[in-house]
Order: C-alpha cells, then sequence, then structure tokens
C-alpha cells in the first residue's frame, strides 16, 4: 500500500441523527422514548475505522441546524477528519428512527426530505485532495438523487484518476429510489468503476434487479424464493462487469469473496447473541478497511470485518458503539483469533 499519503480513507455519503428505542423489544407503536445516537453508513464507518486507528475523513451534508452541529460535533469527538463537510444552506440534516425488536425486527423510518447530504455537488468534491487518500467508499444511497448523483459519478473520476482505491458498499435503502429498479440499474453503471463491491445477499439481488415484483418496500429488501439460485446468477453477473473483488455479508453465515478465475473463499463468522442488527455492514466495511489497508491478505481482512460485525450487533446503536481495535483483538483472542 501507498505509505506516503496523507489520509487512509475517505468515506462519502449520508450521515443522521438514529433516534433508537430506549425500549428494546417493544412494538414501535409502543415506544415511551428513544435514545440520541450518530449513523448513516458512511460516517458509520468513518467512525469506525478510525477507532480502529486509520487515518478517515468524512464527505457528508450537514445543514444549518441543530441535528447537523450534533452530528458534527460527534465525529469531531471521535477524531474523524470534518474538513471536508459542508453546511449546505436550505437543507435539513437527516434522521432516522428504529425500533428494536431483536431478534429480527428492526422497523425503520427515514425523515431525509430534502436533507443535506444528498445534496453534495461538484464544488464540494473538487474541494476534496484525492491524491492524499490511499481508498475511498463510496455508499449507494448517495445515487439515489441529484445533486448527489451527479456530484459522486465526479468523485469517482476524481478517485480513479488519482490511483485511489475504489469501494462500493451497496447500501440499498428501497424508499430512497424512485423505483427500485432504479437502483440496479445505477449500480450497474457504476460497476466497472470500483474495485471492491460489499453488499448483503439482498443488496446483490437488488443490484440485478429487473423485476420490482421482487422487492418488498416496507421492508426493504428482496423477496426472492430461489435465493441460492438467484444469488448464483447474480453473483456471475456482478464479476462479469470486471470488477477486482466482490465480497457477500452472509450475517450469521460470515461473508464470501469472489475473484476472478478464483472459487468461492468462505470467511466464517463469530457467533454471537443478537441486539441489534443495524450497523453490522458498516461494522464489517470499517473492519475490513482497516485489515486492507494494512496490506492483510483477504481472508484475513474479512475475518476482521466480521468480527467488527459480530460485536456490533451485540450493541444497542451504530456509530457511537462502533468497537476499538483493542476490543476486536480481546474478541478475536477469545474465539481463537483472526
Amino acid at each position: 500500500m501507498d505509505k506516503t499519503r496523507k489520509y487512509d480513507l475517505l468515506t462519502i455519503g449520508r450521515s443522521s441523527i438514529d433516534l433508537y428505542s430506549a425500549n428494546v423489544g417493544s412494538p414501535f407503536t409502543d415506544i415511551a422514548a428513544f435514545n440520541a445516537f450518530v449513523g448513516g453508513c458512511p460516517t458509520n464507518i468513518a467512525v469506525g475505522t478510525t477507532r480502529l486507528g486509520l487515518k478517515t475523513a468524512l464527505l457528508t451534508g450537514i445543514g444549518n441546524d441543530q441535528v447537523g452541529a450534533f452530528i458534527k460535533n460527534f465525529v469531531q469527538k471521535e477524531k474523524v477528519i470534518t474538513d471536508f463537510i459542508p453546511t449546505i444552506t436550505g437543507t435539513r440534516s437527516s434522521a432516522v428512527l428504529l425500533g428494536i425488536e431483536p431478534p429480527d425486527k428492526f422497523p425503520l423510518v427515514y425523515y431525509r426530505e430534502n436533507c443535506a447530504d444528498i445534496h453534495l455537488d461538484i464544488d464540494h468534491i473538487n474541494a476534496i485532495p484525492f491524491g492524499d487518500f490511499k481508498a475511498a467508499v463510496f455508499s449507494g444511497t448517495a445515487f439515489s438523487k441529484d445533486p448527489s448523483r451527479t456530484a459522486l459519478f465526479y468523485a469517482l473520476e476524481l478517485a480513479r484518476k488519482n490511483n485511489v482505491i475504489t469501494l462500493l458498499d451497496l447500501d440499498f435503502r428501497a424508499d430512497q429510489w424512485s423505483d427500485p429498479r432504479a437502483f440496479g440499474i445505477v449500480i450497474r453503471a457504476l460497476l466497472p468503476q470500483f474495485n471492491i463491491i460489499i453488499g448483503t445477499e439482498e443488496e446483490i439481488l437488488a443490484a440485478c434487479l429487473t423485476d420490482s415484483s421482487q422487492v418488498s418496500i416496507k421492508h426493504q429488501q428482496i423477496s426472492a424464493p430461489e435465493i441460492k439460485g438467484n444469488m448464483d446468477k447474480a453473483i456471475q453477473h456482478i464479476m462479469a462487469f470486471g470488477i477486482d473483488t466482490l465480497i457477500v455479508k452472509r450475517g450469521k453465515d460470515g461473508a464470501s469473496v469472489f475473484e476472478k478465475d478464483q472459487p468461492e473463499m468462505k470467511v466464517p463468522g463469530f457467533p454471537v447473541q443478537v441486539l441489534n442488527v443495524l450497523g453490522a455492514g458498516d461494522a464489517f466495511a470499517g473492519g475490513f478497511c482497516y485489515g486492507y489497508l494494512n496490506g492483510w491478505d483477504l481472508n484475513k481482512s474479512v475475518r476482521m470485518g466480521n468480527a467488527c460485525g459480530a460485536i456490533i450487533v451485540t450493541r444497542e446503536g451504530c456509530a457511537n458503539f462502533m468497537p476499538t481495535l483493542e476490543e476486536v483483538m480481546q474478541f478475536t483472542g477469545e474465539r481463537g483469533g483472526l
């Protein structure tokens, strides 16, 4: 890896105040109180990688409001580099409400109308010194609407021009797109520009989606009766775009790594008692980036991601609960190591 660059990682996309149910196990309609945290896929990854030891900058948009101040104050305290975060006049910082009903009910409500991060524009991208970064993580939701969509296409162009490793977290949120099929159309246009793609099984299927009847908007996931057969086809389809590495997150079963002309590499996970699954994928991406940018091989880097994901599902929230390197090393050491 290039050790001459000023920063390790840039993460780009959404940020939010996350209001999580304080009444774990209660149906959403019975929630009596919420706890306030910080979230959003690239924001979570930025905090997670910083806690692990990477020098990470976040590019997101915040409004000129108290929620924006709340978000920026938190990430600054976490020592995430915030030099490139614009306050965008006339917008609102994003918010998310979440119910927690383990093991498998986590209803989400997004408040992203006129949200600041979707107003990132070309000028915001021009302010980024891409040559100073080793790698950049883009999130799928940031491509859902303009001006952010065009801005991120431009950011991707500049990243590749400056030999920055490009990673895409698919980050599929069906209700953030005008049509769930639009997600797949945009993602398929992007795939050849990325070195590494990271996504869940549902997100991999969504990236290949042409039939909207397969999508449940309510649950923001793909409903496929023959998921294994569909998954095999979807993986082959994505790899045909010429990407270097595809990582499929499989929850409790760990993750699978696909490379051109190589057999599937299955990387086992770490069994834990689940409290809240939200943020697990972002913790995974953070752990993976830490390993990969430190020169670890793919198996060990993905194993690191699995460990971070396993730790976060035992905790209440996302960014606020990302593990430190010491916590991950203790966790893995007690379970046979990486």
